[in-house]
């Protein structure tokens, strides 16, 4: 079994800065692609940003420039560093992660429970 736990999100001024953590434990022998999604009330959720295991990065068009996606495979921890926050930024953030729990297994993707982050305008 894994566990991502998220943490970081809070309350911000609009043009603020926060980072979002995510960190994976439990059997993983590695992970393939780590992400952020968000999740506004009334609306689907939608993919912020994705890593994969080589650090080739995605970013939804409404945060290109403002975020910044990483991670340290040593540690199986991911970030999402938020600048430049907008109102419309507020949201739910979760991270998943496709875990490989031994060598040759199938990958599973595992979430966290989520992360509120509001920003004020």
């Amino acid at each position: 079994q894994v566990q991502l736990v998220e943490s970081g999100g809070g309350l911000v001024q609009a043009g603020g800065s926060l980072r979002l953590s995510c960190a994976a434990s439990g059997t993983i022998f590695s992970i393939n692609i780590m992400g952020w999604y968000r999740q506004a009330p009334g609306k689907q959720r939608e993919l912020v940003a994705a890593i994969t295991s080589g650090g080739s990065t995605n970013y939804a068009d409404s945060v290109k420039g403002r975020f910044t996606i990483s991670r340290d495979n040593a540690n199986n921890t991911g970030y999402l560093q938020m600048n430049n926050l907008k109102p419309e930024d507020t949201a739910v953030y979760y991270c998943n992660a496709d875990v490989f729990s031994r060598r040759w297994s199938a990958p599973i993707r595992y979430w966290g429970q989520g992360t509120q982050v509001t920003v004020l305008s």
